[in-house]
C-alpha cells in the first residue's frame, strides 16, 4: 500500500519547526518559556507544546521551572558546552538574588547599539515585568534602558533616540527625549536608576551599572508598586552584591 502523499511533507515540517525551537531556546534561554516561543517562531501554541514534550522527552531540551534549556548532550553536538556552562552560571547567581531580595533579577547589556535582555529570574509570587512594549524600543521607558543609556557618551545616547523615539507609554513616563536626558545627567556615577510605573502601571523599577569591559551592563531588579518602599534599600544591596561578586571574583560568568 503506498503511504499518503502528505506523511513526508508533514513530517520535514515539523523538523524544521522542532529546530526553529531550537535555535530559538539557544538564543535566547532566558526567555524560552512556550509561550515566548510560540510568539518568537510564529508557531502554533499548542504546536508549540507538542514540540517541546518530545524534545524534552527525547533528550533534546531539559525543563527549567517555566523555561525549557538546551540539553548537555544537544550542546555538545554544536559545541557549546562552554558558553551553555557560562548561562547556568549566570542563572544561578540571577536565582539567588531573586531569593536575597523577593524581586524578580533581570541582566542586561547595551549590544550593537540595542538592549538586549540577557537573563533574568523570577518565580511564583514573584513575577517579572510583562514585556507589552518591546524593551529594545522603550529603553527611554524603563529602569534597564535608562541605566544603559546612562552608560553612553552624548552622541551614542542621540543616536539612540533617534532611532527609538522616546513616547508616552504610561502617565508618568518621561514625555520626551529632553526630559529624559536631563533625568540621566543627573544620575551619580555607579548609583542605580529608578523608575516608578514609568513603563507598566503598578510597577516599580531600579537598575544599577555593571562594568562589563567596554559593553554597558546593568543588573536590574522589579517589585509591584505595593513594595515600592522597598526599592531603595533592596537598589543598594543590590549594588552590595555586584561589589562584592566582582571583588572576590565570585561570579564565575562572563558578563
Amino acid at each position: 500500500m503506498t503511504p499518503p502523499t502528505t506523511a513526508g511533507p508533514t513530517l520535514i515540517g515539523s523538523v524544521r519547526r522542532a529546530m526553529r525551537l531550537l535555535a530559538a531556546v539557544a538564543e535566547d534561554p532566558s526567555r524560552s518559556t512556550a509561550k515566548h516561543l510560540a510568539r518568537r517562531t510564529d508557531i502554533p501554541i499548542g504546536t508549540t507544546y507538542h514540540l517541546l514534550r518530545t524534545l524534552t522527552h527525547d533528550g533534546y531540551l531539559h525543563r527549567d521551572g517555566g523555561r525549557y534549556l538546551i540539553s548537555a548532550a544537544t550542546a555538545r553536538l554544536g559545541g557549546a558546552v562552554p558558553e551553555q556552562t557560562d548561562a547556568r552560571d549566570l542563572q544561578a547567581w540571577l536565582d539567588s538574588l531573586r531569593d536575597q531580595t523577593g524581586a524578580a533579577i533581570y541582566y542586561a547589556r547595551y549590544d550593537e547599539g540595542e538592549v538586549k535582555l540577557v537573563g533574568q529570574s523570577s518565580g511564583p509570587g514573584i513575577p517579572a515585568v510583562e514585556e507589552w512594549a518591546d524593551f529594545r524600543r522603550t529603553a527611554h521607558a524603563h529602569a534597564i534602558g535608562q541605566c544603559l543609556l546612562s552608560q553612553l557618551d552624548p552622541e551614542a545616547r542621540r543616536d539612540h533616540l533617534a532611532r527609538h523615539p522616546a513616547e508616552q507609554l504610561t502617565p508618568y513616563t518621561v514625555p520626551d527625549a529632553d526630559a529624559l536626558l536631563h533625568k540621566l545627567s543627573r544620575l551619580r556615577r555607579g548609583h542605580a536608576v529608578q523608575e516608578r510605573e514609568e513603563y507598566a502601571p503598578g510597577t516599580v523599577c531600579a537598575a544599577v551599572p555593571l562594568s562589563a569591559g567596554a559593553v554597558p551592563a546593568t543588573l536590574a531588579l522589579s517589585l509591584p508598586m505595593a513594595r515600592a518602599h522597598l526599592l531603595d534599600p533592596l537598589s543598594h544591596h543590590l549594588r552590595h552584591q555586584l561589589e562584592t561578586a566582582f571583588t572576590s571574583h565570585a561570579l564565575g560568568v562572563r558578563l
